[in-house]
């Protein structure tokens, strides 16, 4: 027989999520060990998230990092009411942008363009390398979005909580990135 069926609530649901409501409080004071606690939980995820936007494995390291150090200087921001993960993901979106506004030209752009259905493979190679180079030369903004959108696939919704912006405005950035993208391969000589 059930417990629910019996008016016994399961109470390892309930103490999970008290348990994992009162790391949050903690982490929200300041807990050096909620934090930790939370640094290995979603520590991957971050690190994922990063490298989506920077295409950059050494770089998505090191802004891991950093995004952790301002979650734990912002903990007194943190509302534990609400999920961990979206507002690391917010704080990890901004640390990426921030590198990718100022990141120097020696550092390439790693962005996997699918592609182009050709014969001729220096062909493909060229267009790949060119798209590549008019992906680096968006707006940090453009680019991110266009990125987990079009490269990524991720939906809407994800890439707007994400930026912190109404899905209206990540549809605005991409479609923006992408007439970007459209001129600067033209002027390359590459009709898309």
């Amino acid at each position: 027989m059930r417990l629910e069926a019996c008016g016994v609530a399961d109470l390892s649901q309930t103490s999970d999520a008290d348990a994992s409501r009162q790391a949050l409080d903690q982490f929200r004071q300041g807990d050096l060990a909620a934090f930790e606690a939370l640094f290995r939980e979603h520590q991957r995820a971050v690190y994922a998230w990063i490298l989506r936007l920077v295409r950059h494995p050494a770089a998505a390291e090191e802004l891991t990092v950093e995004s952790f150090w301002r979650m734990y200087r912002a903990h007194a921001r943190f509302e534990p009411a609400r999920p961990f993960a979206p507002w690391a993901r917010r704080i990890a979106t901004h640390v990426a942008l921030d590198w990718l506004r100022v990141q120097r030209p020696e550092v390439e752009l790693k962005v996997d363009v699918p592609a182009p259905v050709c014969s001729d493979p220096a062909i493909s190679a060229e267009i790949r390398q060119k798209t590549a180079k008019a992906f680096a030369r968006l707006p940090a903004r453009l680019r991110a979005a266009a990125l987990l959108a079009v490269v990524e696939d991720q939906p809407h919704k994800e890439i707007a909580a994400a930026l912190g912006i109404s899905v209206t405005a990540v549809k605005l950035r991409v479609f923006r990135a992408l007439r970007l993208l459209r001129k600067d391969l033209e002027r390359q000589g590459i009709t898309p």
